[in-house]
């Protein structure tokens, strides 16, 4: 008997993005999910790339002691060719993805890992995290400054420090693990773990075939709002008779989900060769099943420069480029005039708070040292103690001839942190108190608490 992968994959828009930058893979030899994020909307550009260009190890498998390299030269190959993509267009600068993946060695895992997507393993009841989380708040959890709920609910909990990007070289988490039958893998963009915990995961995770454990991860994603896409892919090992035949990979074996499976995508991507794979083309649902060879989901780039092109071919092609182009400068408008729009309603907000704010601090008043605490007199301030990115939050009123020094030490303690008053009067008043108090420490024989007094 021999092991083998039983798998399905989903990905999901989710309810909130206008697109899908979430790309995902699933074959006979490698499980992967790449969630593409920045760059003007063109994250699905480069998670549409990671997925074609590591999947090809998928049909073109290495030995295995040169598994590891090759998944680290795949992840080289697709920040490269993400960087062509930016070269060519510069306003795409800024997009990246993250890459993580699970190449199958006959009875091992070997996991390549690169940002915050994850890999899991459900084994005996138990779900295990194998990837290890490339973010700023992953960093400050390791560091012991912050508790694993806290990383969940904190503000820069998406801050990646690691991602492709075309332009930074990028080090990939490589490991390998075994495997044995009745393992459950699943891979996943953090669209579906930022909104489930690992409870609710294994939950959905431990029952049924794959495809069943991939649509209730989804599904339940969307019931908690998917505020970002959801893209996750489930595989079984499982245990099937010996057989002489090399395993040859299909279109019909693999499957191609998110934006690589897009049309749209592949076809800004000429220079990128994306797999044949078992999807139907959304634009295209009465078309054939897909043949080895050729591939529904979207026609590939001639790569050899002496075929030609038909030319009602090319008519077609300029003309859902053009499209394309259309759309995209379209939603860059609405985009502009959504983020100024956006910026304006903040400065209107930040200029009210600060009106309010000095409103506010013009009607506070506190008794102080004005000077050094041993020599200092005692004086009125208006606003509040402190400062507040280098201004003062206050400013001298009036100023006593009564010195700090000459207080009860209660009153010169109390002073030195500063006692507030009600209104100036109020302060004027206190000042009238400590006056007082100054004076009857000069008497000859001084009350308890005075400087020099006896006990």
């Amino acid at each position: 008997m021999t092991l083998q992968l039983r798998y399905a994959a989903k990905s999901d828009v989710g309810l909130v993005r206008q697109g899908n930058e979430d790309s995902g893979y699933a074959g006979p030899r490698l499980l992967m999910v790449a969630d593409g994020m920045g760059g003007h909307a063109a994250g699905e550009l480069a998670s549409a790339t990671a997925v074609a260009i590591v999947s090809d190890l998928d049909v073109h498998p290495p030995s295995d002691a040169e598994v590891l390299s090759e998944l680290s030269t795949s992840i080289d190959d697709a920040g490269e060719s993400i960087g062509a993509t930016i070269e060519s267009d510069p306003e795409l600068a800024g997009m990246g993805t993250t890459v993580t993946g699970v190449f199958w060695l006959d009875g091992r895992l070997a996991i390549v890992h690169v940002g915050d997507s994850r890999a899991y393993l459900l084994r005996d009841g138990e779900l295990l995290q194998l990837t290890h989380d490339h973010t700023y708040v992953q960093t400050l959890v390791d560091a012991g400054r912050i508790t694993e709920d806290e990383a969940a609910v904190h503000p820069r909990r998406s801050l990646l420090m690691r991602a492709l990007d075309g332009v930074n070289p990028v080090e990939a988490d490589l490991s390998i693990r075994e495997a044995r039958v009745g393992d459950r893998l699943m891979l996943c963009t953090d669209g579906l773990s930022g909104v489930m915990s690992a409870d609710e995961i294994k939950a959905r995770l431990i029952d049924g075939d794959p495809t069943g454990a991939v649509t209730r991860l989804v599904d339940f994603a969307l019931e908690r709002g998917a505020p970002d896409n959801v893209t996750a892919v489930v595989a079984d090992v499982i245990e099937v008779a010996d057989s002489d035949e090399p395993v040859v990979v299909t279109a019909a074996d693999r499957v191609v989900v998110g934006a690589a499976g897009e049309p749209r995508v592949r076809f800004r991507l000429p220079h990128v060769r994306f797999p044949d794979d078992a999807q139907p083309d959304p634009d295209r649902p009465d078309a054939p099943p897909p043949v080895d060879g050729g591939s529904p989901t979207a026609e590939q780039p001639l790569i050899d420069s002496e075929l030609i092109v038909p030319a009602a071919e090319t008519a077609r092609r300029t003309a859902a480029r053009d499209a394309v182009t259309a759309e995209v400068s379209r939603r860059k408008r609405r985009r502009r005039v959504l983020v100024w729009s956006i910026v304006g309603v903040l400065v209107l907000a930040l200029a009210g708070a600060l009106i309010a704010t000095r409103a506010w601090i013009s009607t506070q008043w506190y008794v102080a040292v004005n000077g050094s605490a041993g020599t200092g007199t005692i004086a009125i301030f208006n606003g509040v103690p402190g400062s507040l990115l280098g201004f003062e939050l206050s400013s001298l009123d009036t100023q006593s001839t009564v010195t700090v020094g000459e207080l009860p030490l209660f009153d010169q303690e109390l002073v030195s942190k500063g006692i507030p008053a009600a209104s100036q009067a109020d302060a004027q008043r206190i000042v009238t108190e400590l006056a007082t108090r100054a004076t009857a420490c000069k008497a000859v024989f001084p009350p308890a608490g005075c400087p020099g007094a006896t006990t």
